[in-house]
């Protein structure tokens, strides 16, 4: 076992040789007393520091309105972290940790506050952390713009900037509300920093099996020459959910799920999946292929909609055992709501390598079970030798990306069963992350952050593509408007969604692969 660990040590190819090492920093987060901070980052950051990912030298400034201090702040985030960290919190090392957590209280329109800031990170005494400002937006989109010119108009954000310093911009997602609030919120962050200092941050792109859709598709040999449409039939990508949208009702009457969910993470899967090999694994050249794909996605038109676009929303019903209110009786929703909890569209990408090849989306809320995954289907072969036998009930040959829960790569092929007669089964061949590695998988708020640290962009979403995206949305969203809901778009809570989604695939010839734990 020491000989095969050592082998595997000799065969490890370290891609990240040239990645740079995190600099003392300064991070500031707006909206320090919101959710966000609380759930995903200060435990992202605690986890940074425990592994000894961070420098010694580092600061983290909670921006807020509400009355605080240092020490009350730090035992709000202290009780946080030991709730939503994936890992005990250690005492010792909190006590190191907290040492760097400052608060500071002011106003997200207050330029006097701005300034009272500037003065604090920018101290003499905060040398050399001060060279490196990190701005986080944990706060609504709508005040992106104001917090973004109040910082420049402050001086700590700008297009310039002296030697050796670096001044970033970190915001979450949605990046607009269409294709137009979307260009004119990059005109805003690009008015006051370069496009380069603008980190677009989607936590679903820092989860560890998306990441290695690169690394599974460009460095193994056995699948790269099937990827393409001569050996793929069709694509399927689903991210299902279990809940509701429990407190989020308000949030949801005004996004829905082509919004919230397929807008963004459903889309920057199929650009992982579909993409061309970039030239090199520099950050653009990943980000150029991936744009790429997404202006060569066949726009639906609104009279094409219907077609290629199914929508729903759940019903009351049952999952676990446990009864489910309906979506319009769920709270801050309309009880004559036409949002969608559920949507499903079929995709073509007009280019040499999937032309004719559909890519089938499907998300909702209430679903049978909480799952995310990508199964690309191979052609059958022809049905000469086996068609006595087996006929249409020949299983498709699969390869199955599961990004969560159980994070792994399973392929489908078909096997004889042993004995004297000539029977096939189909079999599956599983890569587990956990069983494999049996190693602490980092959340995505933390692979995330570092590379927003090392101003590495990688994973982050530039502009051209959030333009893209929307540009593929707006004209279905604008088929929906004033359309209320028809009877066959409502799906029972705890099932697939509804029937007009099986149709869908079903009119093509296809038929959806549920996933299954």
């Amino acid at each position: 076992m020491e000989n095969m660990d050592a082998l595997d040590e000799l065969l490890i190819c370290r891609l990240d040789q040239t990645r740079k090492l995190a600099e003392p920093f300064t991070l500031v987060i707006f909206g320090a007393s919101g959710d966000l901070a609380a759930r995903k980052l200060l435990p992202a950051m605690y986890q940074l520091a425990a592994k000894h990912q961070l420098p010694a030298s580092f600061r983290i400034f909670g921006f807020a309105r509400r009355e605080k201090n240092d020490d009350s702040w730090r035992s709000e985030m202290k009780e946080a972290v030991q709730k939503f960290s994936k890992t005990p919190v250690a005492e010792e090392t909190w006590v190191e940790f907290a040492g760097h957590l400052h608060y500071f209280q002011g106003d997200l329109g207050d330029a006097q506050a701005y300034a009272q800031l500037r003065a604090r990170i920018l101290a003499p005494a905060a040398e050399p952390s001060q060279r490196n400002l990190l701005f986080y937006l944990a706060v609504q989109p709508s005040q992106f713009g104001e917090i973004g010119r109040q910082l420049h108009d402050a001086g700590v954000l700008g297009k310039t900037g002296g030697v050796g310093e670096s001044r970033r911009l970190v915001v979450e997602k949605p990046f607009g509300q269409d294709l137009v609030s979307a260009k004119k919120l990059n005109q805003e962050l690009v008015r006051i920093a370069h496009e380069k200092q603008v980190f677009r941050i989607d936590h679903y792109l820092g989860k560890e099996t998306v990441q290695n859709i690169l690394i599974f598709r460009f460095s193994n040999g056995i699948f790269e020459p099937l990827w393409n449409r001569q050996c793929i039939d069709h694509v399927q990508i689903t991210l299902s959910e279990k809940l509701g949208v429990g407190t989020r009702g308000g949030f949801y009457e005004e996004a829905g799920a082509l919004r919230d969910v397929v807008q963004n993470h459903l889309l920057e899967v199929l650009s992982l999946i579909a993409m061309e090999p970039p030239v090199s694994l520099d950050a653009e050249s990943i980000r150029d292929e991936k744009v790429k794909v997404l202006r060569a996605i066949r726009p639906i038109l609104p009279i094409q909609a219907a077609g290629n676009v199914v929508r729903g929303q759940y019903i009351e019903g049952s999952i676990d055992n446990q009864a489910r209110v309906a979506y319009r009786q769920e709270a801050k929703v309309d009880p004559t709501s036409n949002v969608e909890t559920y949507v499903a569209l079929r995709l073509l990408i007009d280019n040499w390598r999937w032309n004719g090849v559909p890519f089938y989306l499907r998300t909702g809320k209430s679903l049978a079970l909480s799952a995310s995954e990508v199964r690309i289907q191979f052609r059958p072969p022809p049905h000469v030798l086996f068609a006595a036998q087996c006929g249409p009930k020949l299983d498709a040959n699969a390869i199955t990306i599961r990004l969560q829960p159980d994070e792994g790569i399973s392929l489908r092929f078909n096997g004889k069963i042993p004995g004297s007669s000539m029977q096939i089964r189909p079999v599956l061949m599983n890569f587990s992350y956990q069983g494999e590695f049996g190693a602490y998988t980092p959340e995505a708020y933390e692979r995330l952050l570092l590379d927003a640290i090392v101003g590495d962009p990688t994973l982050f979403i530039r502009s051209d593509m959030v333009e893209a995206a929307w540009s593929l949305m707006d004209p279905i969203r604008e088929a929906w408007q004033g359309c209320p809901l028809a009877a066959s778009e409502f799906y029972r809570a705890g099932s697939w969604g509804p029937t007009a989604a099986d149709e869908l695939l079903a009119h093509h010839g296809h038929a959806w692969s549920n996933p299954v734990l």
